[in-house]
């Protein structure tokens, strides 16, 4: 416990911007976004905190914060599918996204395997593919499928990486994935599926930066120095 009070009490400065930007979003932009600017920019700035705390807390080019760079990098994929989206250039916001996933399994890695996590995985995500696949055209008829398995790759090395080590932040970071899974299966839900959610903005959006935050956060412990001390397991 006092190591989690140290470890909230050095990380909660960095995150004031996260905090600040996410209740700017959610006061300010008080329906759905019709393109402006001006909610593009508010909706892309909550990542854009996100950016700067992963930076504020330490990285270098070293092995040590490779980590964090492919989460970085994720991030900032992830912002500009952000703004494609809020300009209703839905694919090429999906590519954005599917960018920023590579580099999410990039950073989660492919050790330990966990094969039965991810065969479970995939036969769920290819039975909800098969049922939306015939609501969808043009571009997406490809797009959508490829950005299903890619996403549930990201989801599948998360688990995994959870599973094996059990440290808080690994744990964190998985809760995170699946939460971000949530809210993509949402849009596909009232996009593709056509089935109304109450307050589908607020549940999108919530569970989408409720992941983006727990995925940042995953680097806390990036850095010789101060893995150490996050490495406990938790029983």
């Amino acid at each position: 416990m006092n190591d989690f009070g140290q470890f909230a009490k050095a990380q909660c400065p960095k995150l004031v911007p996260f905090l600040v930007t996410l209740i700017l979003y959610f006061s300010l932009v008080r329906k759905d976004p019709q393109g402006e600017l001006w909610t593009t920019v508010l909706k892309c700035l909550p990542i854009v905190a996100l950016m700067f705390y992963v930076v504020a807390k330490g990285i270098t080019l070293k092995k040590e914060y490779r980590r964090s760079l492919w989460i970085l990098l994720g991030l900032v994929f992830s912002c500009g599918g952000d703004a494609l989206l809020n300009i209703n250039l839905f694919p090429f916001g999906m590519i954005s996204f599917a960018v920023a996933h590579i580099f999410y399994i990039s950073a989660f890695g492919w050790k330990p395997v966990q094969w039965l996590i991810g065969l479970v995985l995939y036969v769920t995500v290819s039975f909800f593919v098969y049922f939306v696949h015939q609501k969808l055209d043009e571009i997406l008829i490809i797009g959508v499928p490829i950005y299903c398995f890619v996403i549930t790759t990201m989801l599948w090395r998360s688990l995994a990486r959870a599973v094996d080590s059990r440290n808080f932040l690994t744990i964190f970071c998985a809760i995170g994935a699946v939460l971000f899974v949530i809210s993509d299966a949402l849009i596909a839900i009232t996009m593709f599926v056509g089935v109304p959610l109450p307050c589908a903005r607020l549940q999108i959006m919530i569970t989408y930066y409720a992941a983006q935050f727990a995925i940042a956060l995953s680097t806390a412990n990036d850095g010789p120095a101060v893995r150490q001390t996050f490495r406990k397991k938790i029983k």
